[in-house]
């Protein structure tokens, strides 16, 4: 898990960046993206990093607190669900990448990132395949970003209890579309999605409106917006 970071030092590339995502298959809540700079030497080791998704609730709120506690600098990036709508998923994913990245209080010297490269930064990196499981600033951004937005979704569960936001997360489940068909979108599912459109369409062209307690849904706002957290 340590290995290009390891190579990349030898190389006089330090610190090194992980960046990754979490929600970009959701239909509802924010995307959030979480960078991490880990220290060098026997700090930077944090036993069980992996991609989050391997990991169960429980135990990404453990590496969670570990990896805050030890980053040199960790950044968390949240992209509402209407900035997704107005601008495109994969667009606000590369400029979150971006954004996260620069809310680092250190500035990396190379940048690992799962899947596909960031364009627009102004040090090198390196798009790596699976990235969440064979490199260590990688795997702890994903952590990051999956227990931050995992929290925000409970969240919304208190405001929304009708779709089971504290079970799904906002993905694509049986229960989720059986919700979505019954009562329609709240306004934190993302509009541009096919399935969410279609729940709009088979309830009359309305999302979820007063009768359910949350007033009315009115057009996805024309001003994005993004919050953040750093180290």
């Amino acid at each position: 898990m340590y290995g290009y970071e390891r190579a990349l030092e030898h190389a006089g590339f330090s610190p090194v960046a992980g960046v990754d995502e979490a929600g970009r298959g959701a239909c509802a809540g924010p995307l959030v993206v979480g960078a991490v700079i880990l220290p060098g030497g026997r700090r930077g080791r944090i036993e069980g990093l992996t991609d989050s998704k391997l990991l169960t609730p429980a135990r990404r709120e453990e590496l969670y607190a570990e990896i805050v506690e030890r980053a040199v600098a960790w950044s968390a990036l949240i992209v509402p669900c209407h900035d997704v709508d107005r601008l495109g998923l994969h667009r606000c994913n590369v400029t979150g990448m971006r954004r996260a990245l620069a809310a680092l209080e250190r500035r990396p010297a190379y940048v690992l990132s799962d899947g596909f490269a960031v364009p627009g930064l102004d040090v090198p990196g390196l798009a790596v395949i699976k990235g969440d499981q064979v490199a260590a600033c990688v795997a702890a951004a994903s952590i990051v970003a999956k227990v931050t937005r995992d929290r925000i979704m409970i969240d919304l569960h208190e405001r929304y209890p009708l779709y089971g936001f504290d079970v799904h997360k906002g993905y694509v489940t049986r229960d989720h579309s059986a919700a979505l068909a019954r009562y329609g979108p709240c306004p934190e599912h993302r509009f541009s999605f096919v399935n969410v459109g279609r729940a709009v369409r088979n309830n009359g062209g309305e999302a979820m409106g007063e009768e359910a307690g949350y007033g009315p849904v009115g057009e996805i706002p024309g001003e994005g917006r993004t919050e953040g957290a750093r180290a």
